[in-house]
């Protein structure tokens, strides 16, 4: 019997870089506020920790007069340039946490749209990353689409090349699927894969976990994208695929013989909550 947790679990580079932005700031600011403008990063347990530490996120597109001036920390996502500019412009001293792979997209968009270029950006439209994306675009020629079915919908009758990006946590294959539709409809493209590394490694590898376990657990906040979609990834290689946000949310019976746990986490779990899982599973397994 045997419990198995992907090498590539937990924390990414950027979200680890933004939540340890965040604590160092804690030990050396005493005389000001500090807030993260939204939660740093899509997991609930942490933004809950940061808040009994006295750091408090700001709601996107609130009023910034009913908070006291302090630190703004710029959630791993990032945001759009005109956020950063009403941070700054209402007295906020600004400390950019933004995943340096999203601050490349952020750098592309404006490039190429200033070169005249159609941007085209592949993720969920309602993802704070994708938000922030489509704010450092110069103009208004952008659209987003998220699917082979958007993908096929789309339709651009003026006359500007097109530059496709991605969301960093958005799925390789199925990013290679829109950019190969948007290019047989005879546009004048060129596509940027913006996708982590460590994003498609962390999908391969749960999807080869998934493969070959009894039962496959995935753990992370509910609001995370990335987390999803190895959710979406494990259901297609194993039926039974559980996602949890916790040790508390594992609650599983099991009516089989179950000798392989597989478990696999999202960017943004920290490894305490990954090794209280793992602690879980083995529990279920010396039960069968």
């Amino acid at each position: 019997m045997k419990v198995e947790v992907a090498k590539s679990a937990g924390f990414c580079f950027g979200v680890k870089r933004a939540v340890d932005i965040v604590n160092d700031n804690i030990k050396k600011v005493k005389d000001k506020p500090i807030y993260t403008y939204g939660p740093i990063i899509h997991n609930e347990e942490v933004v809950e920790d940061l808040k009994r530490k006295g750091v408090m996120p700001i709601e996107e597109g609130s009023d910034l007069s009913k908070y006291e001036p302090g630190i703004v920390i710029i959630r791993s996502h990032g945001v759009a340039k005109s956020v950063q500019d009403e941070l700054v412009n209402a007295g906020f001293e600004v400390i950019d946490a933004s995943c340096p792979f999203v601050k490349k997209i952020h750098k592309t968009v404006a490039d190429k749209s200033n070169e005249g270029y159609y941007i085209l950006i592949v993720g969920n439209p309602n993802h704070p990353e994708v938000e922030g994306i489509v704010g450092w675009v110069n103009g208004n020629d952008v659209s987003i689409i998220s699917s082979p079915e958007d993908a096929h919908n789309f339709s651009y009758d003026g006359n500007k090349k097109i530059c496709i990006v991605s969301q960093t946590t958005y799925n390789f294959n199925k990013f290679q699927e829109n950019v190969e539709i948007i290019k047989e409809k005879g546009y004048d493209i060129i596509a940027v894969n913006t996708i982590c590394n460590a994003t498609f490694e962390r999908q391969e590898e749960a999807k080869e976990l998934s493969a070959k376990v009894d039962l496959m657990v995935v753990v992370g906040g509910k609001h995370s994208s990335n987390t999803q979609k190895l959710y979406d990834i494990c259901c297609g290689e194993c039926s039974n695929t559980y996602f949890v946000q916790t040790k508390d949310d594992l609650d599983l019976t099991i009516d089989q013989s179950i000798d392989y746990i597989g478990i696999t986490a999202g960017a943004s779990t920290p490894n305490n909550i990954i090794e209280e899982v793992q602690t879980q599973c083995q529990k279920v397994l010396n039960k069968c």
